[in-house]
């Protein structure tokens, strides 16, 4: 059940020293050694890994939160940083014989800026809520993924996370101007700042998306944007992947860049229907959601290009939502859809892979061959936009073998798309899920170089250990097999920590 408060440390094992000083430094409800409470936390929103943590801390402060962290540093103790555990990557997973750090009480907005469109912001503050504070003012906080209602900006941040309209505005990173930031070994420093740029290495740039290998953020200024003047939605039915994947190429080509463009198949469309009825064409192959923001003027342009384009490819029905709540139910289907495979399948995994929107097609029929081939059912949700796809393989794990199955299916997915001059992950992160996988798409060399800049930060290698890298290197060793020094070392523009 843990240490007493009072207990001495003489004799006391590093992690119970931890346990000492946290219950100094947070209310009794912040500390929970309880293995059942402990369980709660085995697993992020992949729950095919599971590890307890051998302890969970829930700081309501950064001063906290750093002394927390310098306690780890000094006992050598590994921790992990959670927001919401709404992560696809299992970025979040507990180290079995380490500290959970829990960000969800670090939940306050600080400041709403209007005149410089700016927003203060904890890293336990809900996506969407952001969006909720700063329309008042006419404006929003433009990454939206598909768990913004209880994502958080930490845990986005950290993973670099996108969504449906990051094809217009872009990810985590082109939204956050600076960060309080606390060091693997406690110290709290401020990265950037309110101005658009600032000078010298861009360590923040760094920070956001290394999936909390490099420390913890306890503050982040992020960017707003301007509510558009007019949105239009529509929802656009094909016969087939094929065909939609060729309108998306043909909006595109024509030099309009909606807000998003997302696709789903027929067997992803089936699992939305049965989750949130959301009413989507019937005998659908394929289904396009677009979304145009902007000036009236631009969006009622954009409109007529993308309905004479979408006939000229194939669709066969197209509606334009005339209401709020008709936009909401087109996106209703969309935003469900990673949850709504649950009404069809006991299991599932979602993949998060990339590729050039031109092989769309292709990959597309690929990936078909392979379900068929392997007789696991795959369910495929993606920003066609940008290429970056969400496959869900489904299977039962109370069928012995089912889950091996599934899991092949998924390194077969993710090979397409290096096949292809893709990438592994595009906004869920590598994390544990995919860091066997890393060496598939860089050299030795390249993963040496960027375990350089991990060491700078953590030379200890405590925070968030055993993800991102298949092999962690000591921060002293040698890179790779080379016996002399990296060539960056030998270059002078680096070091071994």
């Amino acid at each position: 059940m843990g240490l007493p408060a009072d207990v001495e440390t003489t004799g006391a094992t590093p992690l119970e020293i931890l346990i000492q000083r946290a219950r100094e430094l947070l209310p009794e409800e912040g500390v929970i050694t309880d293995r059942a409470r402990l369980r709660t936390y085995e697993c992020d929103g992949l729950a095919h890994y599971r590890v307890t943590p051998a302890l969970v801390v829930i700081p309501e402060t950064a001063e906290q939160l750093a002394g927390i962290v310098r306690c780890c540093a000094e006992q050598q103790i590994p921790y992990v940083a959670r927001g919401s555990g709404t992560g696809l990557s299992g970025g979040s997973l507990p180290h079995a014989e380490g500290v959970l750090v829990v960000t969800s009480r670090l939940r306050a907005i600080k400041e709403v800026r209007r005149d410089d469109q700016r927003a203060v912001v904890e890293p336990g503050v809900i996506n969407l809520d952001v969006t909720r504070a700063s329309t008042p003012d006419g404006y929003y906080y433009a990454p939206d993924p598909s768990s913004q209602q209880v994502c958080s900006i930490g845990g986005n941040v950290a993973e670099n996370s996108g969504g449906a309209h990051c094809l217009k505005y872009g990810f985590t990173t082109n939204h956050v101007l600076a960060a309080e930031f606390v060091t693997a070994e406690g110290e709290q420093v401020r990265l950037g700042g309110d101005a658009p740029d600032s000078p010298g290495y861009d360590l923040l740039g760094a920070v956001v998306g290394s999936e909390g290998t490099l420390g913890i953020v306890t503050e982040v200024t992020v960017r707003l944007v301007r509510l558009p003047e007019k949105v239009v939605t529509l929802l656009v039915g094909f016969d087939s992947t094929d065909r939609a994947g060729a309108a998306v190429s043909a909006i595109i080509a024509a030099g309009i860049v909606p807000a998003a463009i997302e696709m789903m198949d027929a067997l992803a469309i089936e699992a939305a229907e049965a989750a949130v009825a959301c009413n989507y064409p019937d005998g659908a192959g394929a289904v396009l959601v677009i979304e145009l923001d902007g000036p009236a003027t631009e969006v009622d342009a954009e409109y007529a290009d993308v309905v004479r384009l979408c006939e000229e490819t194939g669709a066969f029905e197209l509606r334009t939502a005339q209401t709020p709540e008709e936009r909401v139910l087109i996106w209703k289907g969309r935003k469900s859809a990673f949850a709504a495979v649950g009404r069809i399948s006991p299991d599932y995994i979602v993949q998060d892979g990339v590729i050039p929107r031109t092989a769309l097609p292709e990959v597309l029929r690929a990936i078909a061959d392979l379900s068929e081939r392997s007789g696991v059912r795959v369910a495929n949700v993606f920003h066609a936009g940008d290429g970056n796809l969400h496959p869900l393989v489904l299977f039962d794990d109370a069928v012995p073998g089912a889950g091996e199955a599934a899991e092949a299916v998924s390194r077969g997915i993710l090979d397409l798309c290096l096949q292809h001059g893709g990438s592994i992950t595009g906004e869920h992160g590598v994390g544990a899920d995919k860091a066997a996988h890393m060496p598939k798409m860089y050299a030795a060399e390249d993963l040496d170089t960027m375990q350089l800049i991990r060491c700078a930060f953590d030379p200890d290698r405590i925070s968030n250990p055993g993800k991102v890298f298949p092999t962690p290197r000591l921060c002293g060793e040698r890179p790779g097999r080379r016996q002399g020094a990296h060539p960056l070392q030998e270059a002078g523009v680096a070091e071994v920590f």
